[in-house]
């Protein structure tokens, strides 16, 4: 097993590195397409704008390959913005996505906090809980609802059937996504301490 962690220069891995070896898992960061298929599961981790991400992504030749390993059944988790690249569109650019599933990004618009009526700031930004929504790998063997750090402007958009986590922030929204192989996370567990550390675990060791 050889989790591939994919750096098209939009991102910091190597905190997503030093999270993978806690739990022991062989780790290789790659930045050319013809390593992409030595992997056994993908991590596609990300900041920044959508329209940069996807643009990094095809400049390296990268996006193409990422398709086509997604359809061999290859377990793929994205982060943050990796999760927002892996759906159709978004709101904050005007690039299609990789469109490896059904969901769109929207801007968090004045969000209004439900207890004190206070408006909140964008970019969600902090600690929040999370809640299963539907079951999946990346949540078994976690007691819900549990924490995690985010730090996104943008929020997942699609049926319920796709989504696994969900959090309140103004409005609930979707945290965390599957469509078959293919997996995201709003948060950065890398940042989330032993909370985001178990969804790594789950994710090396339960999604095949």
């Amino acid at each position: 097993m050889m989790i591939g962690v994919i750096d098209y220069g939009v991102c910091n891995v190597g905190s997503i590195v030093n999270m993978l070896k806690k739990i022991g898992a062989e780790t290789k960061v790659i930045n050319v397409p013809n390593e992409l298929n030595r992997a056994t599961h993908l991590i596609l981790p990300g900041v920044g704008s959508f329209d940069q991400g996807m643009n990094s992504l095809e400049e390296r030749n990268l996006a193409e390959v990422i398709k086509d390993i997604a359809k061999k059944g290859i377990p793929i988790l994205g982060i943050c913005l990796g999760m927002q690249l892996l759906g159709i569109s978004s709101e904050e650019g005007e690039k299609e996505g990789l469109a490896l599933m059904p969901v769109t990004y929207k801007r968090f618009h004045n969000p209004i906090d439900c207890d004190t009526g206070k408006k909140l700031k964008v970019p969600h930004m902090g600690w929040n809980m999370a809640e299963v929504v539907n079951e999946s790998p990346l949540s078994q063997g976690i007691r819900f609802p549990q924490r995690y750090y985010f730090v996104h402007s943008y929020y997942a958009v699609c049926e319920k059937r796709y989504s696994i986590l969900s959090c309140v922030y103004g409005h609930k929204f979707t945290a965390a996504v599957r469509n078959e192989n293919i997996y995201g996370v709003q948060f950065h567990p890398e940042k989330s301490h032993n909370f985001g550390l178990r969804i790594l675990k789950n994710f090396v060791e339960r999604c095949n």
